[in-house]
């Protein structure tokens, strides 16, 4: 009778263990967190060239660099130098603004994150790695959680703006905003960190996500002719994030006045004083940045 049974017993056995087994795996799945989400709006990255081309010899002893989370919001500048350079000499051109910078106002670096000359070329600014969300010094204020790019040249009202440097400026905004997933048409937050700036320090203020050196500082910056562009800039920048539909709220005031603050109107340096211009900074700090 025993032997009997024998295969009956195997059977029910087989059947508690495949049940069993297959309850496992279920559990193990939900118990495993599932892989980081990507950003759903990614644009390929541009091509960089180093800060090592242009900075040569001219390197200066400096603290390490310093870090957000990630870059919401892109500032746009000119550094009101002559336009009508071979794109042969944009190293020679950055390596001088460097040193007036780091030499003359006592910077610890360039204080714009990216250049972009006449021809389209892209160049690494402030050290600490493009892809990271490095803290510049180019619009006080709000260096924090942007990225400030420069347009080589001065671009005020009647100044042709070369199509191959806006096309490379929206390539890189599309590619950096879109590393946290900004839609270049949309409007930020930002939290002002110098009462210097349109906003009192503390005050949040609603800012295009492509802004103007001008709509956080009182400067003419980046002039009238690349301003004009913006809105082509953020339009090719949201294409190339694979973006159709317009976000909502995509109004771009030059600045927007928040409770307890007013934004002040009509102040703006002319473009040979220190404020008229290129990154902005507060009395000179030899170790550190705005």
């Amino acid at each position: 009778m025993l032997l009997g049974c024998l295969p009956a017993l195997v059977a029910v056995l087989t059947l508690v263990l495949y049940a069993r087994g297959a309850e496992r795996p279920e559990a193990v799945r939900l118990d495993r967190p599932g892989p980081a989400r990507a950003p759903a709006h990614r644009a390929a990255r541009p091509r960089i060239v180093p800060r090592s081309v242009w900075l040569g010899t001219a390197q200066r002893t400096q603290p390490p660099p310093r870090y957000d989370d990630k870059v919401v919001a892109v500032f746009l500048h000119h550094t009101d130098s002559p336009s009508a350079y071979d794109c042969a000499d944009a190293p020679r051109i950055i390596q001088h603004l460097y040193a007036g910078q780091t030499g003359d106002r006592r910077w610890d670096d360039i204080g714009y994150n990216f250049l972009v000359d006449r021809c389209g070329t892209i160049y690494e600014g402030r050290a600490g790695g493009v892809d990271r969300p490095v803290t510049g010094a180019h619009t006080l204020g709000f260096n924090h959680r942007t990225a400030g790019i420069a347009a080589l040249g001065t671009f005020t009202a009647g100044v042709p703006v070369p199509r191959a440097m806006t096309d490379a400026i929206a390539a890189l905004t599309a590619w950096k905003l879109g590393l946290a997933d900004v839609d270049p048409r949309a409007s930020v937050r930002l939290v002002s960190s110098s009462s210097h700036s349109r906003y009192r320090t503390g005050a949040t203020a609603t800012l295009p996500a492509v802004a103007g050196h001008n709509a956080g500082f009182m400067t003419s910056c980046p002039g009238a002719a690349l301003a004009a562009r913006l809105p082509e800039i953020r339009e090719q920048a949201a294409r190339l994030q694979g973006r159709t539909a317009h976000p909502s709220g995509t109004a771009h005031p030059s600045r927007t006045a928040v409770p307890g603050r007013t934004a002040v109107p009509g102040r703006t340096a002319g473009p040979g004083s220190a404020a008229g211009h290129g990154p902005t900074a507060p009395p000179p700090r030899p170790t550190g940045t705005p």
